[in-house]
């Protein structure tokens, strides 16, 4: 999730925005440069790309403005920044103006780094924007319709993942859609199903759970029917791989464990024990040893190890299906 150091932005500083989450990331930069608008209604927002960057044009962004305009200046991608441009702008990070914000977008990935360590020993703000893990998206849809004003309990959030899938603006989009219309009410199941039951029925999470508990011809159909209607190979590994990741670790949990305990074990609402309790039936060690295999082999094969997506995923639904039960 995105997770800020330091106090909010404002007019002055310098904010560094780092991680592979698009949607995370824009959002940062929009909250900054609401931030500093509440308190004044004329600011000028400048948006460019860093590998566009030369020493004038930052200066005329950075420097003293002729018509005493409050500025922000939005500098993506920040790794490919010019290497002369470089001690310019950690020059500028040191004693930055005091009328303009600087927000500085960074991938997050290796390239650029040094820049990275030097802003941050300069001890700039920064949020990192770091998407989710598969488990923690119930909890992104909850704290995204608690920020509309809305309502909704975990089953509802995971529903609504169930449906929607793992993309983060459609899930937001989603959420903001079900609070307008909801008119003022908890959103439930049946609202989730009115407007995204047709999704619903073909997402990679019900080819998954029909793999898990041993249904070999209904998991087929539910992954051929995904795949008809455009949910992505790797959408379906993942939600196999994120399915039989839960059932190892309740499998493997200590015994005795209070229901919230075992919950934080493995990684789940506690909702979801009763779930786990019944999927577990008739897993073996050994069987989800095999079937993690298979989910592995599947992964790489959809990313291009192989050249037939479909059939790399059917051969990983028979194998996680005939492996339940397996000794």
């Amino acid at each position: 999730m995105a997770a800020r150091k330091n106090s909010a932005p404002k007019l002055g500083d310098v904010l560094l925005v780092t991680g592979a989450e698009t949607f995370l990331a824009d959002r940062a930069v929009r909250s900054a440069i609401v931030a500093v608008s509440k308190d004044t209604a004329d600011v000028e927002v400048t948006d460019v790309a860093a590998a566009d960057l030369d020493v004038g044009v930052f200066a005329e962004l950075t420097g003293p403005s002729l018509f005493a305009t409050e500025r922000v200046l939005v500098l993506r991608a920040l790794e490919t920044l010019p290497a002369e441009m470089v001690p310019h702008l950690l020059e500028y990070a040191g004693s930055p103006a005091d009328d303009v914000l600087v927000v500085l977008v960074h991938s997050g990935g290796q390239k650029g780094k040094a820049v990275l360590d030097k802003l941050r020993k300069a001890s700039v703000n920064e949020v990192v924007a770091t998407a989710p893990k598969t488990w923690e998206l119930p909890q992104f849809v909850l704290g995204e319709v608690r920020l509309l004003k809305g309502s909704i309990d975990e089953r509802g959030a995971t529903a609504l993942v169930d449906a929607v899938g793992h993309d983060l603006r459609a899930l937001a989009g989603a959420c903001s859609q079900l609070v307008s219309d909801s008119d003022g009410q908890p959103i439930n199941q049946d609202l989730i199903s009115q407007y995204f039951g047709g999704r619903a029925e073909v997402t990679s999470f019900a080819v998954a759970d029909a793999a898990i508990a041993g249904r070999t011809e209904p998991a087929l159909e539910q992954l051929r029917w995904a795949l008809d209607c455009g949910v992505a190979s790797v959408l379906v590994t993942s939600a196999m791989a994120g399915g039989l990741r839960g059932l190892a670790k309740y499998t493997s949990a200590p015994s005795g464990l209070r229901e919230a305990d075992l919950a934080r074990e493995v990684g789940v609402p506690p909702w979801k024990l009763k779930t786990l309790k019944q999927q577990a039936r008739g897993w073996t060690a050994g069987g989800l040893a095999t079937a993690i295999k298979a989910v592995a082999q599947a992964d790489a094969d959809v990313k291009g190890a192989s050249g037939d997506a479909g059939y790399a995923l059917e051969r990983m639904v028979i194998t996680v299906s005939r492996a339940h039960g397996r000794r």
